[in-house]
């Protein structure tokens, strides 16, 4: 079997961009892959264009050998777009793989630990208690939904003293366990906006008599010292590592003891293999891993073989159907109106039940069926971070 060509394609999940790759081979079986949207999003296109010069010819089921040689390509270690890049690539080797021995992906990984795979909801922001009570018991009655995760903060951290921030954020979460169910686990995320690891411990010790699932990303992660002396401070799980490209920046931030669960993406770090490096990492370290996952179905059904074939594994982020803001349906269902409220590039998306994704062991590859009518039909949507500016009128951290 031989790679023949790639195919990329530009589409859309709600309001984010989304690249998709297939790469098809001589024998008529296409492997499918998505790419994390860094930005510039436009910038992989260009991309896949060199990288497939030297992929064709070559026998895609030797995975190890291709990801390694496209990593020597650059000649110092691949950035953001760069392993997003052959992320992609990672994920279509293993597909084409696995639909060519007509077994699930996660059978190439040492066969599954687990029979379903455990979701939590990202809701994003920090809404009322009574608003976040409604929303979860929608969510648990819809789809079983048992974990979610917020943001921990209740007014403008740049524009407030910091004594404030904490204890807003410390009231909100007890009156959050005083109104929603007792079974529920609630996860925050501080999307690593605090600069000074004291402040970062502040905050995670006020939430922490409340039994948070785990607070994840208060500061930036280049500093791997820094998480040392945070976990040593703090009170409750600490998760991070959704910033971090490789199995050799986890190293460092296992080594220095700065988590208790490690956060890699599918489509960050280079793809499934290397995941499956950091994985063994982490398990060799007593840590587990929850995989960052704000992505598309594709990534999900990605992460899902992942989590499947991984024993340290804790608990998948998922993007679950919210009302109209978030849609799943068929394509006779997809329509101009509608096509903003959703991902439609997959035609059968993982959806949970009871709280699990459960696995699909009578399909090949990752098993789900991409929308080739759509795919590359679709209008560009821009999207930028908003970054927060101070009083003063410098930059905060998005």
């Amino acid at each position: 079997m031989k790679i023949d060509r790639l195919r990329v394609f530009m589409s859309r999940d709600k309001n984010r961009p989304r690249v998709i790759l297939a790469m098809d081979t001589d024998e008529g079986i296409t492997g499918w892959g998505e790419c994390y949207n860094h930005g510039p999003d436009k910038a992989l296109f260009p991309l896949f264009d060199y990288l497939v010069t030297f992929l064709k010819g070559q026998d895609p089921r030797r995975i190890e050998f291709l990801v390694h040689y496209l990593m020597q390509q650059t000649r110092f270690p691949p950035g953001a777009l760069g392993l997003a890049a052959i992320a992609a690539i990672d994920h279509c080797l293993w597909d084409i793989s696995a639909k060519a021995l007509g077994v699930p992906v996660y059978m190439l990984l040492g066969g599954h630990v687990r029979d379903r795979v455990q979701v939590y909801a990202g809701m994003y922001t920090a809404p009322d208690a009574a608003q976040a009570r409604d929303e979860m018991d929608a969510l648990n009655e819809q789809w079983g939904l048992k974990a979610f995760k917020l943001s921990p903060y209740r007014i403008d951290m740049h524009r407030h003293r910091w004594g404030e921030v904490v204890k807003t954020s410390a009231d909100y979460f007890r009156t959050l366990r005083e109104t929603v169910k007792s079974e529920y686990e609630i996860a925050f995320d501080a999307h690593a906006k605090i600069f000074e690891p004291a402040q970062a411990m502040q905050l995670g010790n006020a939430l922490a008599p409340y039994d948070p699932l785990f607070f994840e990303e208060p500061i930036r992660p280049e500093n791997f010292e820094a998480w040392g002396e945070l976990k040593r401070g703090l009170h409750c799980t600490l998760a991070t590592g959704e910033s971090l490209y490789s199995r050799f920046e986890f190293l460092r931030l296992l080594q220095v003891r700065g988590c208790d669960i490690i956060q890699p993406d599918v489509c960050v770090v280079g793809g499934l293999l290397e995941m499956c490096k950091i994985a063994a990492l982490a398990e060799a370290h007593f840590v587990t891993i929850a995989p960052h996952n704000p992505m598309g179905p594709l990534a999900t059904a990605i992460n899902v073989h992942f989590s499947a074939a991984q024993t340290n594994f804790r608990i998948l982020e998922y993007r679950l159907p919210q009302g109209a803001g978030y849609v799943y349906g068929t394509e006779a269902t997809v329509t101009a109106e509608s096509r903003d409220e959703g991902a439609w590039y997959v035609k059968d998306p993982y959806l949970p039940k009871d709280g699990y994704l459960e696995l699909r062991p009578d399909r090949p590859g990752w098993g789900v069926e991409m929308n080739e009518e759509l795919l590359g039909t679709e209008e560009y949507i821009h999207w930028e971070r908003k970054v927060p500016v101070k009083p003063d009128g410098s930059t905060g951290y998005a």
